[in-house]
């Protein structure tokens, strides 16, 4: 039998893991219907409540459940990474485990990749009720996307997704801190897409935090796009032309006799705005910086305590 990897990163979901479970038994039902076997890796990205201890529970019941325990919280994109090390489907999926994503769309993504496709991902339809800025926050974020790294990436983006097996190697080695969804769609391969209605979470409260979302916005464009160091090239070269040009009228201004001598306001305020500019620049070039630095010193990006 083809097989169908899932991977699922848990962090503090002691409420939701019953729920899960039983989503997932149905699911793996669909694909024996499909003539395909489940295999499911957890990885517990160092919960401190007793989520290990309920998959350990559950994996009584489905004994080739394998689950692997983290030493600490090391994020759910390095979890995840990691719980592909364990992989040996035929293809694979990552999923989250607070069902916003529901299980029975790998089913149906099951269903294209027998009829052929290396790709498929599911894009939400805008029918979730989400707060003002996070929609704003999401419009803005993913008209970037198309109009500087990836053109024809999904409007609404996505977070499902499934790979056949000859895409492992690309998204199990790809760098660190790093936009997976973003880096899949560049690889290049045509996505089977699938239209689906994002439910409201049930249990707990969402880990996607604010400076989460902004650092996922730092490492999109900075891990895609030159577009940052050549917007400082530019507004460099513009300040400099213009700053010549006051220059120039400055010192005719001055020969001729008929130009004032300018205020201590006004001399404030380009120093204030050139240093601004300054600092703006130097923060951009020290992201390059970090992630240059963060990618050579080879440092493991998760650990393993324990694999079950």
């Amino acid at each position: 039998m083809k097989k169908v990897s899932v991977v699922i990163p848990v962090y503090f979901e002691e409420k939701s893991i019953h729920t899960l479970f039983e989503e997932l038994r149905k699911m793996e039902s669909g694909l024996t219907n499909l003539g395909l076997e489940l295999e499911l890796i957890f990885v517990d990205d160092g919960s401190q409540d007793n989520t290990v201890k309920m998959l350990l529970d559950l994996k009584k019941d489905r004994p080739e459940t394998r689950i692997i325990k983290l030493t600490r919280n090391f994020g759910a994109i390095n979890a995840s990474k990691t719980g592909l090390k364990f992989v040996t489907g035929d293809c694979f999926t990552i999923i989250a485990a607070d069902l916003q994503d529901p299980p029975h769309l790998i089913v149906e993504m099951a269903e294209k990749w027998l009829n052929g496709s290396k790709y498929i991902i599911c894009t939400r339809n805008k029918k979730r009720a989400d707060p003002l800025m996070t929609r704003i926050f999401a419009s803005l974020y993913y008209r970037l996307i198309r109009l500087f790294v990836v053109k024809d990436f999904p409007k609404g983006g996505f977070d499902m997704a499934m790979w056949d097996k000859e895409m492992l190697p690309y998204i199990r080695d790809c760098s660190k801190n790093i936009n997976r969804s973003l880096y899949a769609h560049w690889l290049g391969y045509k996505a089977e897409i699938i239209n689906y209605n994002r439910p409201v979470r049930k249990n707990g409260k969402s880990k996607w935090t604010l400076g989460k979302k902004f650092n996922l916005f730092l490492d999109s464009f900075l891990g895609f796009s030159i577009l940052p160091i050549r917007l400082i090239s530019a507004i460099g070269i513009c300040v400099s032309f213009l700053s010549f040009i006051y220059g120039i009228i400055i010192i005719i201004g001055a020969i001729s006799g008929t130009l004032a001598v300018q205020g201590f306001a006004t001399i404030v305020t380009l120093i204030s705005f050139l240093l601004g500019l300054v600092i703006i620049m130097l923060g951009v070039i020290g992201e390059y910086i970090w992630r240059i630095f963060d990618e050579v010193n080879q440092r493991p990006e998760a650990i393993i305590d324990e694999v079950y």
